[in-house]
């Protein structure tokens, strides 16, 4: 139930898993700049994520490394298999039919639509979960699955299945560590890449190996420490990986707005993945 990613240079993997806990990472946490003030503090946490505006941006960078282009709206039809060993990655949020997401997807899109385009590649969905296999799915399950995507209903269950799984789990634990809108997304690219299974590499074991090196706010630590602490940690997890071995999503992104001390992620943003360069006015 968690889902991978497509870069045409590097791919990102999600790995099975479900639900979200809260556990750490590694590496060394960069010191916090000088205490901002509580003000600014208070401001990074009266809006969060889920805010629809911010929200918007959360999909366009990820949208930036996953498919090199801030219109992730754009990616409802998306569907190709990135040979990352997960079988087809498609969708907005790369749902995967070697890693659980996409059999649920397809699966809550039948519930809510019987007799859709893609209801009957459920029972080779289900054969095919853990593997990269595409028996049953090929020749046509990728154009129909492009058909599916003009259908507001699939965009709908798509929308549906990465707020459950991802989005609002991320969050809901960003507000519970408490970290402000850049923290959650932090959170959100974090699980989006990795999933939340029980494997090292996982976002709860990120956040635990996190946790050996520093406090979340809500637990009395610095903010900036906390966020550095959490991406040295996701570096680590890249690199246990070749596909997520370019870590410019961190490096170039990330850690340029927690330096910056924007952790309400307001525009205008600028950023690099993979090269390529972003802005939100």
């Amino acid at each position: 139930m968690f889902t991978p990613h497509r870069k045409r240079l590097a791919v990102s993997a999600a790995l099975l898993g479900s639900a979200l806990l809260a556990v750490p990472v590694t590496a060394h946490a960069t010191a916090a700049p000088a205490a901002a003030p509580a003000a600014a503090q208070v401001s990074a946490a009266a809006v969060g994520l889920d805010d629809p505006v911010k929200k918007d941006i959360a999909m366009q960078i990820v949208s930036s490394a996953e498919n090199s282009s801030l219109n992730w709206k754009a990616q409802y039809k998306y569907i190709e298999d990135i040979d990352d060993g997960r079988g087809y990655t498609g969708g907005i949020i790369g749902f995967c039919s070697g890693t659980h997401d996409m059999l649920e997807l397809v699966q809550y899109y039948t519930d809510i639509k019987p007799g859709n385009v893609l209801a009957k590649y459920l029972p080779a969905l289900k054969k095919v979960d853990g593997s990269d296999s595409h028996s049953g799915l090929d020749p046509n399950f990728t154009k129909d699955w492009v058909k599916a995507a003009s259908d507001a209903d699939f965009k709908k269950a798509q929308d549906h299945e990465r707020d459950r799984v991802y989005f609002n789990p991320a969050v809901n634990q960003g507000k519970s560590d408490g970290v402000g809108v850049l923290g959650q997304f932090i959170y959100y690219d974090a699980i989006v890449m990795h999933g939340d299974g029980g494997d090292s590499t996982s976002f709860r074991n990120i956040r635990k190996r996190a946790l050996s090196k520093a406090k979340p706010p809500a637990q009395g630590g610095s903010e900036t420490t906390w966020l550095n602490a959490f991406l040295d940690a996701r570096v680590w997890a890249m690199k246990q990986e070749e596909a997520h071995s370019d870590t410019s999503r961190v490096d170039t992104a990330q850690r340029v707005w927690v330096k910056k001390g924007n952790l309400n992620l307001n525009t205008p943003l600028d950023w690099k993945v993979y090269g390529d360069s972003f802005h939100i006015g």
